[in-house]
């Protein structure tokens, strides 16, 4: 149920800072779905989590020689991985989508994707973007997997770099360091982006910074959102866990969960390695305040000088023709 202020400025934001039930869809959007349920009682108007959430991120690769070439255990994790990974064209989405649109909540969740419309084999970091209707707005492929993630995720594409009109806002969002890369910014600022969305599968050591950077460069509101993981999380079943358990430390990802308004500093600052929904309101008006003298698209913007293209086709290797 969401809660509409009488100040039509005003938006209710719910940072969802959870772990994963690791490499398990199913079991973690169950829990995704149970913090949608409590961000829309505490009136949010749009609830975001970490990246990469469901089914987790990665965690393995460092931890069990990853890049050896042609390894049977890296085939048979990568296996188990493509196996629980999301195809929003197969229906795992549905239940969550309903959800939005009974309570009438935006929804921005980090998903590893296996990609129908390339085959339905090869995965990709996707940020999802289920509007107040349930219907997805925009799944962004991740542009660029950092490092050692190349050795399961691959390559994203311009398509999913859009906003989404939310009240007074207009919202949009990026995995990772992929935050770091000044052309998507530009390329979400030069469609209004007002509340920039930066997931994380966990780390204070990476929101500390950028979130305020992006809100001084941008002067918008920044809400960085991160996952938990912990040893415990990764689970006994297997030989392989089992492995992965014994090399890792006691925290692999610690939150750091936080929101910047338009002026740099600190709404909610990074928060504790603790499972938690943080909800704080945001105002459109201190958006309009701190563009009155930097605006980057706007008044303070160069076309004739500088300008960017940005191509938001959807890639594919065949046209096939009928």
């Amino acid at each position: 149920m969401l809660a509409q202020s009488q100040n039509s400025n005003l938006l209710t934001v719910g940072l969802a800072q959870i772990t994963p039930v690791w490499l398990n869809r199913a079991a973690t959007l169950k829990k995704v779905k149970v913090y949608v349920e409590q961000a829309a009682k505490q009136g949010c108007a749009l609830v975001v989590f970490g990246e990469a959430l469901v089914p987790g991120y990665p965690f393995w690769l460092e931890l069990t020689d990853g890049a050896r070439f042609n390894s049977p255990l890296q085939k048979a994790i990568f296996a188990e991985y493509a196996g629980q990974a999301v195809q929003p064209e197969a229906g795992h989405l549905y239940e969550l989508r309903a959800t939005a649109a009974n309570h009438r909540i935006a929804i921005y969740l980090g998903c590893v994707e296996r990609a129908a419309d390339r085959g339905g084999h090869s995965l990709y970091c996707s940020l999802i973007f289920i509007d107040q209707r349930g219907e997805i707005g925009s799944v962004h492929r991740k542009l660029m997997p950092t490092h050692e993630e190349r050795l399961v995720w691959s390559a994203g594409d311009g398509h999913g770099l859009r906003t989404h009109p939310l009240g007074a806002f207009h919202v949009g969002g990026l995995n990772c360091w992929e935050n770091w890369m000044p052309l998507p910014r530009a390329a979400l600022y030069a469609q209004g982006e007002d509340l920039h969305i930066a997931v994380w599968p966990g780390g204070i050591h990476n929101t500390r910074d950028i979130t305020r950077f992006i809100a001084l460069e941008s002067r918008s509101y920044v809400a960085s959102v991160s996952g938990l993981m912990r040893r415990e999380d990764i689970g006994g079943s297997t030989a392989w866990r089992e492995m992965v358990a014994t090399a890792s430390p006691e925290v692999l990802a610690n939150g750091g969960s936080c929101i910047a308004a338009p002026d740099g500093e600190w709404i909610v600052p990074p928060t504790e390695p603790v499972e938690k929904l943080l909800v704080t309101t945001i105002d459109h008006r201190r958006v309009l305040e701190e563009r009155q003298n930097f605006d980057p698209y706007g008044h303070y913007s160069r076309p004739d000088v500088t300008r960017l293209e940005v191509n938001r086709k959807r890639q594919d290797v065949v046209n096939l023709t009928d």
